[in-house]
């Protein structure tokens, strides 16, 4: 069921776009118009309506895009370039009939993306998307198309995962974190949305105009099933847009140079269980790689679960690669800040390049786009009886499905229509499975607004 949002003010106006877009050809255009299957309107409406209403707190993307279903856009090609007609738009984005620049230019990155994913990647034999390398490649091109890869900086890119629906006291604290690693001229990347995704940002963005730091960076990663549902929070400066949650996932390890991982739901797990994967394979045993779980003080019993959950699936060794540092955002920005002076040095020694992991293994399994249909959720293996590495991916797709379950379209609409995912695990498994996602739903992890939450999924 989607929630109920009024409909708001709305304007129309012709923009121009704003930032790295460039020129589009005659059958760009046109493929952004069409409505069909082959076409990238719908992708390109959907998204575009979810950055203009950045101000809506709401993580519904199917009731808003009922709440301004006469939304359209539009892109003209004209002799001096495109331009971009807004019908119905919602009025926050605009100030005195002037759309804000910072939406412009999320606007024209997820222009820019879209249509280079399409024709140069998914469209184009150049990239074989069914081997590790191909993948590797194609996430390299998308970011360095959309000008991310920065080879004249050391290394300073911190991504910071967590959920969009965390209390007050935990947003103040993810401000606190961006604050201190700031101060110590670290950046901020991360999914872009709100909460724990927009706190970081916010703090680095204070500590950076004390430091005189005038090209910090604010990098949002996210793919349209993701912007669909949260908009790009304001503070983000660069904006890329992966054709998908893999790629999207890939674009993190790749660029960043350490993670904090802040309490989250769901979307958190997965990103945690991808990354201790990644980790997990063999080849990457001497890669070092900052990990720190942190949260205010009242957090500890959260990264209790999610440590004692891991530990569980794979194993006490695990604890290796991660560091929890609760109520502290000072010891947090110190230890990231070593971590990423050893990665610096390690890279210098070993003559790779500071702006793109190449050395980092990512096995296939991370890899392979996963769809989240009731079949594949069903057919996943849950059990211990398998690799660690295996068990990892398994249940990170199982948390993906989940996330699609609840704020992506294709999700909303497959649960309503055939019902809840069924998950099965061993007996053990699925206790502890459950204990977790439980645990998730007590504390309000699983929506933004509060409201009652019903499970996408059942266990069995």
């Amino acid at each position: 069921m989607t929630e109920n949002v009024q409909p708001r003010a709305t304007l129309s106006s012709i923009i121009s776009p704003e930032g790295s877009l460039e020129v589009l050809s005659q059958h760009e255009v046109n493929r952004l118009h069409k409505t069909s299957q082959s076409g990238l309107h719908d992708l390109l409406r959907r998204c575009a309506l979810a950055v203009l209403n950045c101000g809506n707190p709401s993580d519904d993307s199917l009731a808003i895009l009922e709440a301004y279903k006469d939304f359209d856009i539009e892109v003209l090609q004209q002799d001096r370039g495109i331009r971009l007609k807004l019908t119905n738009a919602p009025a926050e984005a605009f100030v005195d009939g002037r759309m804000i620049r910072g939406i412009r230019e999320h606007l024209s990155s997820i222009i820019r993306d879209i249509v280079y994913v399409y024709n140069e990647i998914q469209h184009h034999n150049r990239f074989d998307l069914s081997t590790g390398e191909g993948t590797t490649n194609a996430v390299f091109h998308i970011l360095r198309k959309a000008g991310t890869l920065k080879p004249g900086r050391d290394p300073s890119l911190v991504v910071c995962w967590g959920g969009h629906s965390i209390s007050r006291e935990e947003y103040e604290y993810t401000k606190d974190v961006g604050y201190h690693l700031g101060l110590r001229d670290l950046d901020i990347c991360t999914g872009c949305g709100p909460g724990a995704m927009k706190g970081p940002m916010k703090g680095a963005n204070v500590a950076h105009a004390k430091q005189r730091r005038k090209e910090g960076r604010y990098l949002g990663i996210s793919e349209p099933g993701i912007i669909a549902a949260e908009a790009p929070n304001p503070i983000v400066n660069e904006l890329v847009v992966m054709p998908d949650i893999e790629k999207r996932l890939e674009a993190f390890v790749r660029l960043g140079h350490g993670i904090i991982v802040f309490p989250g739901g769901v979307g958190t797990a997965e990103e945690i269980l991808y990354l201790l994967g990644i980790l997990l394979h063999p080849s990457n045993k001497e890669i070092p790689f900052p990990l720190i779980f942190t949260g205010p003080a009242n957090s500890a019993a959260y990264f209790q679960k999610i440590d004692e959950f891991l530990v569980y699936t794979l194993g006490e060794g695990i604890r290796r690669y991660y560091t929890i540092i609760t109520g502290d955002p000072v010891s947090v920005a110190r230890t990231m800040r070593q971590g990423i002076d050893e990665i610096a040095e390690f890279r210098r020694t070993h003559q790779d390049a500071f702006y793109y992991n190449w050395r980092l293994t990512i096995a296939r399994d991370f890899q392979a786009t996963f769809e989240p249909t009731h079949e594949a959720m069903r057919s996943l293996a849950l059990h211990r009886q398998q690799p660690t590495h295996e068990l990892a991916a398994n249940l990170r797709r199982a948390f993906s499905g989940i996330v699609a379950g609840n704020v992506k379209e294709a999700g909303i609409r497959a649960i309503e229509a055939h019902g809840p995912f069924v998950l099965t695990a061993e007996p053990e498994l699925m206790q502890r499975l459950d204990e977790l996602l439980t645990s998730f739903v007590a504390q309000g992890r699983m929506k933004l607004d509060g409201q009652h939450y019903v499970p996408c999924y059942v266990l069995k």
